[in-house]
């Protein structure tokens, strides 16, 4: 392998690198919603739901999820692991459901779930442009 070759396979792509950013973005996003969760189940937010013991059993059990999930996830997705987009995904799903679907046992907030409708589909793009790019270099032989 000639060393321009070496250099430029070593070099991430303007994808991989708007990637790795995109990434970083929805952890700092999870991050804060994680957050939001904890706020709510240590009492700090005014409302009708303030106390954890007040709360629906609903609320209750999705609270302590998402106040699970969402840093966890955060953590994962900065640190590029494997399992950080999935426990991000698995967390936006739900609140895309707690938000949409079961709306009528939570409140309804539709800028939340077009919010994370759409990460999820940039992240589906980003996913599929990195395979074609690497099929593109494994073609030319420019990786592995």
């Amino acid at each position: 392998m000639r060393q321009d070759e070496l250099h430029q396979h070593i070099k991430p792509s303007g994808t991989e690198w708007s990637f790795v950013w995109f990434m970083r973005l929805i952890a700092l996003v999870a991050l804060a919603s994680g957050v939001y969760y904890w706020i709510k189940l240590i009492g700090v937010q005014p409302g009708l739901l303030w106390r954890f013991d007040l709360m629906p059993w609903q609320w209750q059990t999705a609270c302590v999820a998402l106040a699970l999930l969402m840093p966890v996830a955060a953590t994962g997705l900065w640190m590029q692991a494997p399992w950080g987009p999935v426990l991000w995904i698995v967390a936006s799903l739900g609140e895309i459901a707690i938000y949409s679907i079961f709306a009528r046992h939570f409140e309804y907030r539709p800028l939340l779930v077009g919010f994370n409708t759409i990460c999820i589909l940039i992240y589906a793009v980003f996913r599929i442009m990195l395979f074609l790019e690497k099929r593109r270099l494994t073609r030319i032989g420019l990786a592995a």
